[in-house]
C-alpha cells in the first residue's frame, strides 16, 4: 500500500497538495493520505475540505485525519512536513523581535529565521525518530518547513539514518517566470518539462546562472532580457548595476542581504507585518474551506505564498516513485558535487531524482562574491542546528555572531535573551 503522511496537515497549503496528487493519480497510485495535526479545529476544517476535494474527483485515495504522529507515520513510504511550531503568533513575535532590535525579522532570514529554526529542529528530529522506527524501510522525509535549508542541514547531521530532502517553491517559481518571459519574447509556449534552471547556493540564498531548453543552454537570451527588465524598472527589487556585475539572477531573499536598510525601513511601516497579513489571509481561507459546498481550492490560496507548491511536492515524489531520473532543485548534502566546497554542506541545487534517491548534479562553485556570503551563512546554519539540539547558549551566541544580518557583537547577549524569553514555551532544551 502506498501511504503518505503529511505532518502539519491542518495547513492552509494542504488543499493544493491534494490537487497535486489528484493530477498525478494515473502515475502515482496513492492509496492513503494521512493528514496529521495537533490543532483539532484546523484539522477538522482543512481535512474536511480535503476529503470533499478527493470525493469530488471520484475518491481515488483515502484521506485519514489524525492527531497521532506515530500512527500517521507507521507504514508510510513518504512523509512530508509543512508544520509551524508556535503557529502564526510565533512568526509575528519573531518579526517584531527583529524590529525591536533594528534587525531583520523575516521568518527564514536573520534573527527571525534563527528563532524559527530553534523551535522547529527538535520537532523534526523527533519525527525522524518515528520514521526510522515505524515507517516503511527507506521512507523519504520531504521537508517543506522553513527555514527549509537549515532544517534539512540539521536532519542530515543529526538524523543521517533517515533519507531526507528539503524543498522550496522559489526555483520553480523562477523557472515559470522565465518561461513566461520567453513566451512573450518568442511567441512560443514551452512545456516546463523541456526546461531546466541552473541554480546554486543555500535555501533562500541562491543565484540562478543558467537555463536550458531541450538540453540547449539559452542563458545568453534569457539574462540580457532580464537585465533589460531591471534597467527599465519592471523589476524593482534590484538595481541594474548589481545584476549586471553578478551576471546572475539572485534569489528574491538576497534582497535582505543586498539592501538591508531598505528592508529595515519597510519593517518600520508595520503593522501589518507579513505574518499579520498571512493571519488575515488564513482566516479567510479557513472560512471558505469550512463551506460544505466548496470542492476546489479557492483563488485566494495563491495570496498565501504557495504558488507551485503542489507541483514541487508531487513531481518530486512521482519522480522518485517511478524512477524517472528527472532533474529537480532540492536541498541535500552535496557530497562533493561542487568542487572545493565542504562536501558535508547541504546546498540548494539541481539533482537527479530516481528510485535510488536524490543525486546532486556536478556544478562549478559560484564566484567569490557569492561564495563568501554562503560560507558565512552556512557557518551560522551549522551553529544554529547544534544550538537547537544541545541547548548550548554559547553556541547560539556564536550563531548570531556568524550571521551577516545578526546584531553587533556587544548586543548579541541582549538579543539572544530576548529570543529565548519570547520562545520559552517552545525551547525546553535551553
Amino acid at each position: 500500500m502506498l501511504k503518505i503522511a503529511v505532518i502539519g496537515g491542518g495547513s492552509t497549503y494542504t488543499p493544493e497538495l491534494i490537487k497535486g496528487f489528484l493530477d498525478r493519480r494515473e502515475s502515482f497510485p496513492l492509496e492513503e493520505l494521512w493528514l496529521m495535526d495537533i490543532d483539532p479545529q484546523r484539522l477538522e476544517v482543512v481535512g474536511g475540505f480535503a476529503r470533499r476535494i478527493v470525493e469530488n474527483a471520484g475518491s481515488p485515495f483515502k484521506v485519514v485525519l489524525s492527531s497521532d504522529q506515530r500512527e500517521s507515520v507507521q507504514g508510510a513510504s513518504y512523509v512530508t512536513t509543512q508544520l509551524r511550531v508556535g503557529k502564526m503568533p510565533a512568526r509575528v513575535a519573531d518579526e517584531y523581535m527583529g524590529r525591536r532590535h533594528g534587525l531583520i525579522g523575516q521568518e527564514t532570514t536573520g534573527i527571525g529565521g534563527m528563532a524559527k529554526a530553534l523551535r522547529t529542529i527538535p520537532v523534526l528530529l523527533g519525527l525522524a525518530r518515528d520514521i526510522r522506527e515505524v515507517a516503511n524501510p527507506g521512507a523519504m522525509l520531504v521537508n517543506f518547513t522553513n527555514p527549509s535549508g537549515l532544517v534539512t542541514e540539521a536532519l542530515f547531521r543529526y538524523a543521517p539514518e533517515v533519507q531526507a530532502v528539503g524543498v522550496c517553491n522559489v526555483a520553480i517559481h523562477t523557472k515559470m517566470d522565465i518561461l513566461d518571459g520567453y513566451e512573450k519574447l518568442t511567441g512560443e509556449k514551452i512545456d516546463p518539462r523541456r526546461a531546466d534552471l541552473k541554480t546554486l547556493g543555500l535555501n533562500h540564498l541562491s543565484w540562478h546562472y543558467g537555463f536550458s531548453l531541450d538540453g540547449e543552454d539559452i542563458w545568453g537570451q534569457i539574462f540580457p532580457a532580464y537585465l533589460d527588465m531591471v534597467r527599465s524598472g519592471q523589476d524593482e527589487d534590484w538595481d541594474a548595476e548589481t545584476i549586471e556585475s553578478l551576471g546572475m539572477m539572485p534569489n528574491y531573499y538576497l534582497g535582505y542581504y543586498y539592501y538591508p536598510k531598505k528592508k529595515l525601513a519597510e519593517q518600520e511601516q508595520w503593522p501589518p507585518s507579513r505574518g499579520e497579513t498571512v493571519i488575515e489571509i488564513e482566516n479567510e481561507l479557513l472560512r471558505q474551506y469550512a463551506d460544505p459546498s466548496l470542492k476546489e481550492p479557492p483563488a485566494k490560496l495563491m495570496e498565501r505564498g504557495g504558488a507551485w507548491y503542489s507541483t514541487v511536492a508531487t513531481q518530486l515524489l512521482n519522480a522518485h516513485y517511478n524512477d524517472l531520473g528527472e532533474t529537480h532543485v532540492c536541498n541535500v548534502r552535496h557530497g562533493g558535487a561542487v568542487r572545493g566546497w565542504d562536501p558535508d554542506w547541504v546546498l540548494e541545487m539541481p539533482c537527479r531524482v530516481d528510485q535510488q534517491g536524490i543525486h546532486p548534479l556536478p556544478a562549478e562553485p559560484l564566484p567569490p562574491v557569492c561564495a563568501g556570503l554562503i560560507a558565512n551563512v552556512k557557518a551560522y546554519e551549522i551553529l544554529t542546528a547544534e544550538a537547537a539540539v544541545t541547548g548550548n547558549r554559547n553556541i547560539a551566541r556564536q550563531a548570531l555572531l556568524a550571521h551577516p544580518l545578526g546584531p553587533e557583537a556587544d548586543q548579541v547577549g541582549k538579543v539572544l535573551e530576548d529570543l529565548l524569553q519570547i520562545n520559552k514555551p517552545y525551547l525546553p532544551q535551553f
